[in-house]
């Protein structure tokens, strides 16, 4: 797994306005399946099982349309390593869009209710869950572990090497991501200004989340800042309004971003502009996280019109194939 995400100019016409200039960061399209910070997650845990005598396969957790455990199965498959999805929710769930693939791909599913999943970081249910799969090494939901956060700094290396910026901005989940840039920009020796913005509402714990996923040399970092005020009512969440102004976003553009990560730091990003947050002149990147799947789970339930949201050419055929 040894791939450079590329690096695009943006324009639009609220950019002209406040005289910023703005960049984005492709990893949407660093890998056809396996896209955004999921692939940069799993580039070391997937190394690292593969490395291993003792392991025979990968369990993680996720919920039923989660991207984590969409990307984990196809990088499973691709590497030839068993793998198992501990799935919060009821096994009717398992024909839907996203899992249906991750099945096809060899994930086994095991579905449990929340109260069960709500365990997944209790020292007792994963000493269980060990007993009942000993050559198995598990990744957090999300993906979110220290190796996840070595794959993630290399966004800061590629960056530097492609190009000069003051800021650089990505959607904020589980925290592993906007650590990992923290942890890049602490490793290259830079103080970029790193905005994280929060996905789902009361996410003021995130902050303490990202330190404790800091390595120890990173921790001094402090230019970066944890949004909480731009989740347009939660996760996965958003109005009418909202999916208008990502679509019309895209179209402008050029570039397409999904309503549950990227759309919503796309918004944060446009509010920001307007609110006078940033400074004439200042150059940032926006980070496309990828997670484009999602969008196949959402015009299955018919959340979002597939007539509004153009998708990955990999996603299109799944859908049809469906």
């Amino acid at each position: 797994m040894a791939n450079l995400s590329d690096l695009q100019p943006l324009n639009h016409p609220a950019f002209n306005k406040h005289k910023v200039q703005v960049q984005i960061k492709r990893d949407d399209i660093i890998h056809p399946i396996i896209s955004g910070n999921k692939w940069r997650k799993l580039k070391y845990n997937i190394q690292t099982v593969k490395q291993s005598s003792s392991v025979q396969g990968v369990l993680s957790f996720g919920g039923c349309y989660s991207n984590h455990i969409h990307a984990l199965a196809f990088a499973c498959f691709e590497q030839s390593i068993p793998c198992i999805g501990i799935i919060r929710g009821e096994a009717e769930y398992a024909n839907n869009f996203t899992l249906s693939w991750a099945a096809h791909w060899g994930m086994k599913l095991h579905f449990v209710d929340r109260k069960t999943y709500r365990r997944r970081y209790d020292s007792d249910y994963l000493a269980e869950l060990q007993q009942q799969f000993p050559f198995y090494a598990f990744i957090p939901e999300g993906g979110s572990n220290s190796l996840a956060i070595k794959g993630v700094s290399e966004v800061i290396t590629e960056l530097i090497q492609q190009t000069t910026f003051d800021t650089l901005i990505t959607p904020l989940g589980s925290g592993g991501t906007l650590a990992g840039l923290i942890a890049g920009d602490t490793s290259n020796q830079t103080n970029h200004k790193i905005l994280g913005i929060a996905v789902l509402k009361n996410a003021d714990y995130l902050k303490e989340q990202v330190e404790s996923l800091l390595p120890e040399l990173a921790k001094p970092h402090n230019n970066w800042h944890v949004l909480t005020n731009y989740h347009r009512g939660g996760y996965a969440k958003f109005s009418p309004q909202d999916a208008s102004r990502i679509i019309e976003f895209n179209r402008v553009t050029g570039v397409n971003f999904e309503p549950v990560y990227s759309g919503k730091m796309i918004l944060a990003f446009l509010d920001l502009l307007d609110e006078g947050y940033f400074s004439p002149g200042e150059k940032i990147v926006l980070l496309h996280t990828g997670g484009m799947q999602g969008l196949g789970g959402m015009i299955e339930r018919g959340i979002v019109n597939k007539a509004d949201w153009p998708m990955p050419e990999q996603v299109e055929n799944k859908i049809n194939q469906k």
